[in-house]
């Protein structure tokens, strides 16, 4: 049990307990991209207003454009051998990074809470036990595989890819033989603030995952390419979205009111009754269940790094390792049943105001990993508040604030709209501006910072300890 159950936590991977191969990225973001909050996703570009041909372009802009933030950010882990968010030390403090790390926990339960929904319908149609039970159902479930870690996560994302894949092509064809898929993409109208709608939901949803991708390839041995796990985790995740994406607008297109609020008796009901109902009702909660433990898993790694600032602590108990997890699905649970009534409103508007505060963490981390400090960190700095990193870097933080101000004026969701929306017709291009403004200042506020610069310290006249820092020299330097 002790091979099965993982050990580690926000601690360093060492290179004899790494293993795998990039392909394994593919296999896990395709099954935790192919389930019904995808689908959801697809399908507000068509209910709040954008025509289905315009629809299906303008999600696969996002997803390729938000995609492929995400996956230089899975290109960290082989590299490093880290939890994605403990990297934030480098640049915002050992302490300074509980500043985006509270906001990432608030992802992770927001996005519990709504694959919770969803999965909770087909869990209670399922048992016959109903949608409150069927959720907290799916919440422990959900609990008890993420604490069995790495290994089954990426078992389960093997098994849900293939699963959720013959299911898909299934519901496919029978949304075809039902709607016109001619007549669907006819409209070729074209408008603005609706196409860019589109693009920022499925950015929204790739950029989501930046905060932990690298959790899931930090495994990966040492010497894998970092190009090549740019591609296989890019590849899985684009294609895994986009077809359930597709599958949602296309559905929302053909039978609108048959589609909103009903996505999941919906969707099982276009493939069949009987035992091809139970079948679907299964591969919805067994999609739903990958991402879910991905983002409890992530939630608590999450967690332990924001309280290890504080405290110093690099290695976890069993005991401690559960009461985290459960602290998250109880939050997310909680979150689900109170919000379970309005869901797709709130959900589009989680999305779009998620991005406003991911999208600036991507930019510094991103600029400082490849450009500022060249894919080198003193790891054991990074826990030491009085190290190279320091405890606040007040700089970053500041840029990080920044950032996430510069696109209030830009901002479109149902609560709040920017000032300089209605000049642009209605548009919401704030996460550009997102990407682009802090990326912009952190590189002129870190160019000369010789904290990230000067490349990993060592002890004067000693030799390096292991995981003393990851230098160029450890493997040829190949960036995706």
């Amino acid at each position: 049990m002790a091979g099965v159950v993982e050990q580690r936590s926000i601690d360093v991977v060492p290179d004899d307990e790494r293993h795998g191969s990039a392909v394994s990225q593919f296999t896990l973001w395709l099954g935790a991209n192919l389930q019904i909050t995808a689908v959801i996703t697809g399908a507000l570009a068509v209910v709040f207003g954008a025509n289905a041909f315009w629809s299906l372009i303008g999600l696969l802009l996002g997803n390729l454009l938000g995609g492929a933030v995400m996956a230089l950010h899975s290109a960290q882990g082989p590299r490093l051998g880290l939890p994605q968010m403990i990297t934030s030390r480098a640049q915002f403090g050992v302490r300074g990074a509980v500043v985006p790390l509270a906001l990432v926990i608030v992802m992770y339960i927001g996005f519990f809470a709504s694959g919770s929904v969803l999965a909770g319908q087909a869990v209670g149609e399922l048992t016959h036990l109903g949608e409150t039970p069927g959720i907290v159902l799916f919440a422990a479930v959900t609990a008890v595989a993420a604490a069995v870690g790495y290994r089954l996560i990426h078992t389960l994302g093997k098994i849900a890819g293939l699963v959720c894949a013959l299911a898909f092509v299934y519901l496919g064809i029978r949304l075809v033989q039902r709607a016109d898929l001619g007549a669907l993409l006819a409209d070729h109208h074209f408008a603005l603030p609706v196409f860019l709608l589109a693009v920022s939901l499925s950015a929204s949803w790739q950029l989501a995952f930046g905060p932990y991708v690298a959790d899931y390839s930090r495994y990966l041995p040492r010497h894998t390419s970092a190009r090549a796990t740019f591609w296989w985790t890019l590849s899985g995740s684009v294609l895994g979205s986009q077809w359930s994406m597709t599958f949602g607008a296309l559905a929302a297109a053909a039978a609108p009111a048959a589609f909103v609020g009903h996505e999941v008796s919906y969707i099982v009901g276009l493939g069949g009754a009987g035992l091809i109902a139970s079948f679907l009702y299964f591969v919805i909660a067994l999609g739903k269940l990958t991402i879910n433990i991905l983002n409890t898993y992530g939630g608590f790694m999450s967690l332990v790094t924001s309280v290890s600032g504080f405290r110093g602590q690099r290695t976890l108990s069993p005991r401690g390792r559960s009461a985290y997890i459960a602290g998250i699905m109880v939050a997310g649970t909680a979150v689900a049943l109170l919000g379970k009534d309005s869901f797709l409103t709130s959900f589009k508007d989680f999305l779009l105001f998620l991005l406003t505060f991911f999208t600036p963490w991507s930019a510094i981390n991103l600029v400082d990993y490849y450009l500022i400090s060249k894919e080198r960190y003193d790891i054991p700095a990074l826990s030491d508040p009085a190290g190279r990193y320091g405890a606040w870097n007040v700089r970053a933080l500041t840029v990080y604030v920044l950032g996430v101000l510069a696109q209030l004026p830009f901002l479109v969701t149902h609560f709040y709209t920017g000032p300089l929306v209605a000049p642009l017709g209605g548009a919401d291009i704030s996460w550009l501006v997102g990407l682009a403004v802090p990326a912009v200042l952190y590189w002129f506020a870190a160019r000369n910072d010789t904290a990230r610069t000067a490349g990993p310290a060592r002890p004067t006249g000693s030799a390096p300890p292991p995981n003393w820092g990851v230098s160029p020299s450890a493997r040829p330097a190949r960036r995706p």
